[in-house]
């Protein structure tokens, strides 16, 4: 039974790259013709496939509607949190997820610091979105005309000597975060507060939130903070593959 559902699932990936005859799919399984069409008879009863006029085999909808209906239950924050107390664990810092709604960027997660001195930041507040790392790793993610057209539209506080002056200096620091992949708020938001983020990933590569590390410096410095850089990406990059379905088991 695991054999036909193995080689019924292999059916799909195959069709991903166009479609496909009953030989040309039978060939890839390496199987008989007879048990290629009856595969494909019971993928096209449930929608997963669908029989051209040509006789070829295609995706069907069933199986887009299926995706489409799978990425919007999907809980960024659900995913992120159990990976978010590990790194709490771990460093012992403040830990934050975001979002970008509605033209805010949206902490949606924390985790607070063991250490006295706490961040006023609250789950469904907007950041500073001209400075704070987790904001600089959603915008750098959308396009060029996208990313001027808000910049252009922003205001931009001092809050403090280090803020982002500018919609100029806004927009190249978005092309450094898109380009390295990561991002920092150094003393931009408030000046005894440093954060290092990194960005989280769907199934199509495209960000779906960020998440980031807080400290002051009354616990740590700047430099102290951006040694825990590797840690904060492996973090990210872990949350993306469970996010996005690409954690496979391997074959045993």
């Amino acid at each position: 039974m695991s054999q036909t559902v193995d080689r019924a699932l292999s059916i799909l990936p195959l069709l991903a790259q166009g479609p496909a005859d009953l030989g040309q799919v039978a060939e890839r399984l390496g199987v008989h013709k007879s048990t290629a069409l009856r595969l494909l008879r019971t993928l096209h009863e449930h929608g997963l496939v669908y029989r051209q006029e040509d006789q070829r085999y295609r995706l069907g909808a069933r199986l887009f509607a299926l995706a489409q209906e799978a990425v919007e239950n999907l809980d960024v924050r659900e995913i992120a949190h159990p990976h978010l107390v590990a790194l709490n664990d771990r460093c012992g810092h403040t830990v934050h997820l975001a979002v970008y709604e509605e033209q805010e960027v949206l902490y949606i997660d924390k985790v607070e610091s063991r250490y006295p001195v706490r961040m006023y930041s609250r789950i469904g507040k907007p950041v500073a979105i001209t400075v704070a790392a987790v904001a600089k790793l959603l915008l750098a993610d959308l396009t060029e005309p996208e990313r001027r057209t808000i910049a252009e539209k922003l205001d931009y506080p001092m809050y403090t000597s280090r803020s982002t002056p500018d919609a100029a200096a806004f927009l190249k620091e978005l092309a450094v975060v898109r380009e390295q992949g990561w991002a920092t708020d150094l003393g931009g938001h408030e000046e005894s507060i440093n954060c290092i983020g990194a960005p989280i990933r769907g199934a199509d590569g495209r960000v779906v939130a960020a998440m980031s590390v807080s400290a002051p410096n009354v616990v740590v410095t700047a430099e102290e903070l951006l040694t825990l850089l590797p840690l904060v990406r492996r973090t990210a990059e872990t949350i993306s593959r469970e996010y996005s379905g690409t954690n496979r088991p391997k074959k045993v």
